[in-house]
């Protein structure tokens, strides 16, 4: 049988996500819950129901197709969706026409991926792109990840892995030789706050870091910075220090906040778990940060 995957998107020409023009696969599932998550629908490795009210047409196809009674209409053409009482069958988005209603994750072989990211090799081959594996975290569903990866070596792509680093390291050491670059997310520095952030130790992620590097993998580290949470002068100077002992690091990139994944909480129902009113910085801000961390002698490589 072919090895699946659960994958919650598929994004072709990708410009952030590595080298060149890309196809980034994002597969469901992460073992971190940042507060700034900016792909919520990632986290859990269940399909979420997503539902946009603004598109709702008033057709009720979908209260005749649920069977567990989650969707009700309310006077004067309003729609209600009862979270609790929908198992996310997927019934209701079938009848849904106007797009209002949709599944988010979907289980696919490597062949049925693989055939979607090809479809832009020309791309690939003029701009020095290729494949890039995103989240959630794809070392979660190791069996797909290494399976894919393998397949698009074959196929003589270049290979991206962007990784939060919570992992056991023999998963990394079954991927290593598929990967031409890690895009290594680094949340926070501090002990407590990582934990309070992330939801997790940063032991592990620090750990597997290092042995990558001390491996030889290529490695760019990547920065998510979101104001009044981590972007303090103790965190940069602990990144700046964590840099000077890797020195074979490809550098650091700071990921600026944006409010992407605040908007997409009321579309899954989900709860904010960090200030809603967090404002993404400004340019002039994120120079400022590139700046303190180029001063405290970081390869950073942001323009």
């Amino acid at each position: 049988m072919s090895t699946t995957g659960r994958l919650f998107e598929i994004q072709r020409f990708s410009i952030h996500d590595g080298p060149g023009i890309r196809t980034t696969v994002f597969l469901k599932g992460c073992p971190l819950r940042c507060v700034w998550c900016h792909n919520p629908e990632g986290v859990s490795p269940e399909p979420l129901l997503s539902f946009l009210p603004d598109k709702c047409i008033g057709c009720r196809y979908c209260l005749s197709a649920c069977s567990h009674q989650a969707h009700r209409a309310e006077e004067g053409g309003g729609h209600v969706l009862d979270r609790a009482a929908c198992v996310v069958c997927g019934q209701c988005a079938k009848t849904c026409y106007s797009g209002a209603l949709e599944v988010v994750g979907r289980d696919v072989t490597v062949e049925e991926a693989l055939d979607e990211v090809l479809k832009d090799r020309p791309f690939y081959e003029t701009s020095g792109g290729g494949m890039t594996l995103s989240g959630g975290e794809p070392l979660l569903q190791i069996e797909f990840t290494e399976a894919l990866l393998a397949r698009a070596v074959e196929e003589g792509l270049n290979t991206a892995v962007e990784t939060c680093g919570h992992a056991a390291w023999d998963r990394f050491e079954r991927v290593m030789g598929h990967v031409g670059l890690f895009l290594y997310d680094v949340k926070e520095t501090d002990a407590a706050r990582h934990l309070e952030y992330a939801g997790v130790a940063g032991d592990l992620i620090f750990e597997n870091l290092r042995r990558l590097h001390d491996a030889g993998a290529k490695v760019l580290v990547r920065l998510p910075i979101v104001p009044g949470l981590n972007d303090r002068p103790d965190h940069f100077e602990n990144v700046a220090a964590l840099a000077k002992r890797l020195p074979r690091l490809l550098g650091l990139e700071i990921m600026p906040y944006h409010r992407l994944g605040t908007s997409k909480l009321a579309r899954f129902g989900l709860t904010p778990r960090m200030a809603t009113d967090t404002e993404a910085p400004s340019r002039e801000t994120v120079a400022g940060w590139v700046a303190t961390l180029r001063g405290l002698g970081a390869k950073v490589v942001n323009s």
